[in-house]
């Protein structure tokens, strides 16, 4: 409200509406929502309309009719009988196991090649960085091309395949092929014991943390967590049994069956996502540790804290706070990345939703499924990196 002065009195005068900012404000947020809606009630309506011109069907009732094309690699039952949502169920497990295998892959390998380069050692500073120079200077569908045909052309057919371990793993271009366990109920258990020595080796190492830091005594965390991990496992197989049934793979006709396999489209892709990657996040690593003050290797110095334990105790984990947030972005490129499969011939989810759009000529929703599927994987990630990062962050006092 403006205010005048006649004298010593002072006298308020109204405001008009539109010389409010506040008013002015909600004003232009009003009609920018309002175009944006126009906007899409427009895009929306002209497609539908030309979708009815050409005779085209719309909508998602497609998902439920059979696919009726085969899928080469599978995580779950499919084939060509099953619907066309169960085929692109398919195709996300594939990324999302790729996506996976390769966050925690490039992590410890970049994490390692990061360390590497800032070690004394001349000549393994040198060979860190030119595989850091190399893997970041070339694309990476040109390194997918690569170990692709690396793989597919350098082993020979099933025939001829090579045999190792006493004639139990098989390499050919085709794959690798290697025993497994059958089918017991005592799986299952084994499984769940995983999951709850996972569990006990988190709170193992807070605990031998907080231990360490109160008495200053290091506790054994790895092989206690190795002992977690695997030890649980082992005794529930132990108490069910110890079912030793083996499905061994064996040449019949023209190819191996029994065992399973590996096949060399998940092999390329998952190495080169994985050396592609592992570059950047070296130099996010090693930019992480140069920025701490050089203070804190002399302190551990002092304590008489060997390299690889100020490494692990005093610099990596103050570092984390500079290296998790441009991590973030790595896993994202990672999970997005993945999308390359489709040149190599990886059964992902680009790859099964482009059969999809070829057989059902739904192109935009079978384009709003891909979109969809990698916003919430992205999401997901964004989310819990960022919970992560407030968690180690520093509070103020």
């Amino acid at each position: 409200m403006a205010v005048e002065t006649l004298g010593s009195a002072p006298r308020r005068t109204r405001v008009a509406p539109w010389n409010d900012p506040v008013i002015r404000g909600w004003v232009f947020q009003i009609v920018v929502v309002g175009l944006v809606g126009l906007l899409a009630w427009y895009l929306v309506s002209n497609t539908m309309e030309n979708l009815a011109r050409q005779k085209i069907a719309s909508g998602f009732h497609y998902l439920e009719r059979e696919a009726g094309f085969e899928i080469g690699d599978t995580m779950i039952e499919y084939s060509p009988a099953s619907t066309y949502a169960r085929a692109i169920w398919v195709g996300i497990l594939n990324t999302l196991r790729v996506a996976v295998l390769g966050i925690i892959l490039s992590t410890l390998l970049g994490t390692l090649i990061g360390v590497g380069r800032l070690s004394p050692n001349w000549l393994l500073s040198r060979i860190c960085s030119w595989y850091v120079e190399a893997f970041r200077n070339v694309p990476l569908l040109l390194w997918l091309f690569l170990f692709y045909k690396l793989i597919s052309e350098a082993f020979p057919g099933p025939r001829q395949a090579i045999s190792m371990l006493w004639n139990s793993v098989f390499l050919s271009n085709r794959g690798v092929y290697f025993p497994v366990p059958m089918a017991d109920p005592i799986h299952k258990w084994m499984g769940l014991a995983f999951l709850v020595g996972i569990a006990a080796a988190f709170f193992i190492n807070r605990w031998a943390k907080k231990r360490q830091a109160a008495t200053g005594q290091p506790f054994p965390i790895m092989s206690v967590t190795l002992g977690a991990i695997i030890g649980l496992p082992f005794l529930v197989w132990l108490a069910g049994g110890a079912p030793s049934h083996m499905s061994w793979p064996e040449l019949k006709g023209f190819n191996f069956v029994g065992g399973t396999v590996i096949q060399p489209e998940f092999t390329a892709l998952l190495v080169g996502l994985v050396l592609y990657t592992s570059a950047f996040v070296a130099e996010i690593v090693r930019s992480g540790i140069l920025a701490l003050h050089k203070g804190q290797s002399e302190a551990a110095a002092a304590l008489g804290l060997s390299r690889g334990q100020s490494m692990r105790l005093v610099l990596l984990p103050q570092a984390l706070r500079v290296i998790v947030p441009p991590m973030t972005s790595q896993y994202l490129n990672i999970t997005k990345n993945s999308s390359l499969a489709i040149a190599i011939g990886y059964p992902d989810l680009v790859a099964s939703v482009n059969v999809t759009i070829n057989q059902t000529g739904q192109a935009i929703e079978n384009v709003l499924i891909i979109m969809a599927a990698y916003l919430s994987v992205s999401l997901s990630i964004s989310a819990f990196m960022n919970w992560y990062n407030k968690r180690i962050a520093l509070t103020e006092r």
